[in-house]
C-alpha cells in the first residue's frame, strides 16, 4: 500500500517526473559543452530539445489532470474524514488511500453499515 495512491495524484506524479527528466536533461545538454567544448554543442543540442519535448509533455499531463479534477466527484473518506476527489468506480482517497467506490456491487461495507459502526462507537464511548 505504500506505492498506491489515488488517480489523480498519479497523473501529479508522472507530469512531476516528466519535468523533473527534462529539466536534467537540459542541464545535462548544457553540461555537454562545458565538457567537450565546440563538439558538445550537439550533445547540448539533443539534450535541450528532448528537455523541451518532456517538459511540454509534462504541461499537457498536468493541464488533464487539472480538468479531470474540476469534474471529479467530492466526498468524504469515511477513514479519516476528509474530503476527497475520485474518479471513475473506484478509487483511493487522496490522504489517508483508502479503497473508496460509488458501485455497490463492489464495496464491501454499505454507507448504511459504515453509520452502524459509528453510532455504536460513539455509544460505546459515552458508557465508558
Amino acid at each position: 500500500m505504500l506505492f498506491k495512491s489515488s488517480k489523480i495524484n498519479e497523473f501529479r506524479l508522472w507530469g512531476l517526473l516528466l519535468t523533473m527528466l527534462g529539466m536534467g536533461l537540459m542541464v545535462l545538454g548544457t553540461a555537454g559543452i562545458v565538457f567537450w567544448g565546440q563538439s558538445g554543442r550537439i550533445v547540448a543540442a539533443i539534450g535541450l530539445v528532448v528537455g523541451l519535448i518532456s517538459m511540454m509533455g509534462s504541461l499537457g499531463i498536468y493541464f488533464w489532470a487539472g480538468m479531470l479534477s474540476t469534474t471529479a466527484v467530492q466526498l468524504e473518506c469515511p477513514e479519516c474524514h476528509k474530503l476527497t476527489k475520485m474518479l471513475g468506480k473506484t478509487d483511493r482517497c487522496m490522504f489517508c488511500k483508502t479503497i473508496l467506490t460509488l458501485d455497490p456491487s463492489k464495496a464491501t461495507i454499505t454507507a448504511d453499515e459504515i453509520e452502524l459502526q459509528q453510532s455504536e462507537a460513539a455509544q460505546n464511548i459515552k458508557m465508558n
